[in-house]
């Protein structure tokens, strides 16, 4: 709950229980009961104003391409501002989110093995995935090896496209570097269901997990 709905539950004319004795049930200062934000200057709101025009043209802009954006026309404000501007006026930038599994028609799906089963100490079950980094253009993609009972991450690798040699090379200095585990849980992406990586599992004598739809 925000202060300021706290705020509004204290009663200054409550007849059995003082302003201070309220402001500790609500978890504020009895200063904060009284404190009222001061409102935006008139340039803050001009600048919030120019913000969600461009927002409106540009909604992939953070804050940092909002302040550049604003600087080329001739506007003197730094990203801090900027970014403050948009966070009170919660602005999110949006952008197409690039999809990283991506199953194969080919490849074969592997069953998931983990359920019920009690994973209580390391090197019985390590799990891989891949994420994105948002850049100025376009993506990054890390891939991670962990294990799975302590999320240790054994290895990563980071590149700017998602094949499976990535995998493969993460895979590889994860096995040269902790030997190897019982079971490998991935989702079902093409890379890990790559016949080329399932086959270095397969030959280092590790079982294959795969998670199901929306795991």
């Amino acid at each position: 709950m925000s202060v300021e709905r706290r705020r509004q539950m204290v009663e200054a004319a409550h007849p059995r229980l003082s302003i201070v004795r309220q402001c500790e049930l609500v978890s504020i200062s009895r200063p904060g009961f009284y404190h009222r934000p001061a409102d935006e200057t008139p340039l803050n709101l001009e600048l919030m104003r120019l913000v969600d025009a461009q927002f409106l043209e540009t909604p992939w802009y953070g804050s940092r391409q909002m302040a550049r954006h604003l600087r080329r026309d001739g506007h003197a404000v730094g990203r801090k501002r900027v970014r403050r501007s948009m966070a009170k006026m919660g602005l999110a930038l949006i952008y197409q989110r690039p999809r990283t599994t991506v199953a194969h028609p080919g490849h074969r799906v592997w069953p998931y093995l983990l359920r019920d089963l009690a994973v209580e100490r390391p090197k019985k079950v390590w799990c891989a995935d891949i994420t994105y980094i948002p850049l100025r253009r376009g993506f990054l993609y890390p891939v991670a090896v962990m294990d799975w009972p302590t999320r240790k991450v054994l290895a990563w690798r980071v590149s700017n496209t998602m094949d499976v040699e990535l995998c493969i090379t993460a895979l590889a200095e994860a096995l040269a570097g902790f030997g190897r585990p019982e079971i490998f849980n991935t989702d079902q992406g093409s890379q890990f269901t790559s016949p080329r990586l399932t086959g270095v599992l397969q030959a280092a004598g590790i079982r294959i997990s795969m998670d199901g739809r929306g795991r």
